[in-house]
């Protein structure tokens, strides 16, 4: 059986687009599952369009994400270069070759000539494509004697070498997501294979490096479906054995309407790139965990046909496959995306999390004497159920490295009340005669005291945590008094005995 390889192709012209991560991430699955090859390819043809530090955005955006290429920049597995300008020298042949077996025509039209072309075509409302029914009117090598072609291309003159799609056939094409598609060929245009100062076109670099590389499948995304029909047409033309292809759904807005875009993102306040590019916050930066982004992204398009929803890398390895890839769009959710952070953060050690913590009591200027490491971790252990991301920590628990200064004013003026201070000095002096200052001790002398009192828990504890916290927020009351031991205790109270009278 022959060994699966599968590549990733993205184009060097701006940051990448979750949609290409999970265009990644797929290709990487099936080759994983298959002990195949995951190959990444940067198709930089177009010079034009490309950006500088985009290619090293993508291989960055991939190491983040866990996504490991077996082969492709820095890793030259026999199949090198991986960039396809630096295999510029290899298409001329291959478009020349195609003119030699009649499958391809030389092109001399100056985009002056089509532009004319196309807006006399508009002015009588039609479109103009450029095929089989008026090829032999155009300025090209089919309407003209070879002589005649040989010195217009001696001279220098530009041309461009388009494919001859033949009229009157259907193409039947396979893809493993849609099933079976026909194509009239009647109905496509003579597209442009290569150019006179030596890059090939998408079309040609794509079919050509594929089949040198060995690529079995394609996995892309759909907006390459229109494209499959001249593919096959190129593979047929060589005589060339095509690789499956598989095109997978579009990502969709929120709204579930039209494809997902960095403006839906600026909009919606959450990102649509792995990492920051320029002015757009990317998910690393907005506090991801990178199990969490490849986690929601497997589920854009995709489904294990089972309940469960969180998976490592390697379930979604066994689990995976391309007939669970759904045609239709898959509409992008911000919120689930939340939730499939809280659930990677929940699953995470408490001392990585503190580590990560470290960083953020580090900006609120936190003294090293109060964010000690396992201070932190046991903070961290209390108050993460609650978080989404490790940045929510300093909201949830910012009480337990700095004291409460001033109190939540709706809180006071509902907890604290005429006989309140009096009740409160009185618990001080019940937590200052306590010897084990453990959660469920303190918790049991309180308790005891208050049943002693004949006294209404409403009237004791919601207004302790005031003092403690300085609102109503936060975990069980007795741990994080624990935590935050019998002196800080007994200080807080005494500083809001003296602010709030």
């Amino acid at each position: 059986m022959t060994k699966v390889r599968v590549r990733f192709a993205p184009s060097p012209t701006g940051p990448l687009h979750i949609g290409g991560v999970r265009t990644a991430l797929f290709n990487y699955l099936f080759a994983k599952k298959h002990g195949g090859d995951f190959v990444l390819r940067i198709e930089d043809t177009d010079q034009n369009r490309y950006v500088e530090g985009a290619e090293q955005y993508i291989v960055e955006a991939l190491k983040w994400c866990g996504i490991p290429y077996d082969e492709g920049i820095g890793k030259d597995g026999g199949f090198g270069p991986y960039r396809q300008s630096e295999r510029k020298h290899l298409y001329r042949q291959y478009a020349e070759e195609l003119v030699e077996k009649g499958r391809a025509y030389y092109a001399f039209d100056t985009p002056e000539a089509l532009d004319a072309h196309r807006k006399d075509h508009e002015a009588k409302g039609k479109t103009f494509i450029y095929n089989w029914h008026n090829r032999l009117k155009l300025d090209n090598s089919l309407s003209m004697m070879p002589e005649a072609v040989e010195k217009r291309l001696n001279s220098g003159e530009d041309y461009v070498i388009r494919f001859m799609t033949p009229p009157d056939e259907t193409v039947v094409l396979n893809d493993l997501v849609r099933g079976e598609i026909k194509i009239d060929t009647n109905t496509l245009d003579d597209k442009v294979l290569f150019k006179s100062d030596g890059m090939p076109t998408y079309h040609l670099a794509n079919i050509v490096d594929d089949h040198l590389m060995q690529i079995t499948h394609v996995i892309r995304g759909e907006e390459w479906l229109p494209s499959l029909p001249l593919h096959q047409q190129l593979y047929d033309a060589f005589e060339w054995q095509a690789p499956q292809f598989a095109h997978l759904p579009l990502i969709m807005k929120p709204t579930g309407k039209g494809k997902l875009s960095k403006r839906d993102g600026e909009k919606g306040g959450f990102p649509v790139f792995p990492l920051s590019w320029e002015d757009a916050v990317g998910y690393r930066e907005a506090g991801y965990f990178p199990e969490a982004v490849v986690n929601f992204l497997a589920f854009l398009g995709w489904n294990p046909g089972t309940e469960q929803e969180v998976f490592l890398l390697q379930e979604l390895v066994e689990a995976f496959s391309l007939d669970r890839v759904n045609k239709s769009g898959a509409r992008f959710d911000p919120e689930k995306t939340k939730w499939y952070n809280h659930q990677w953060l929940q699953r995470k050690r408490d001392g990585e999390l503190a580590s990560l913590f470290a960083t953020v009591l580090e900006r609120q200027e936190i003294p090293h004497s109060v964010r000690d490491h396992n201070y932190v971790e046991k903070v961290v252990s209390l108050i993460k159920e609650r978080a989404d991301f490790v940045q929510d920590f300093w909201k949830l628990g910012d009480y337990f490295f700095v004291a409460p200064e001033s109190y939540n004013e709706k809180a006071v003026k509902k907890q604290w009340k005429e006989g309140t201070p009096d009740i409160i000095k009185q618990v001080g002096e019940v937590l200052n005669g306590i010897g084990d200052f453990s959660s469920d001790n303190i918790e049991k002398q309180v308790k005891d005291w208050i049943a002693g009192q004949e006294l209404a828990f409403g009237k004791v504890m919601p207004p302790l945590r005031l003092v403690i916290v300085g609102d109503m927020k936060g975990p069980h009351l007795f741990d994080i008094m624990a935590l935050l031991g019998k002196e800080e205790c007994l200080r807080r109270i005494e500083h809001a005995l003296n602010t709030l009278g």
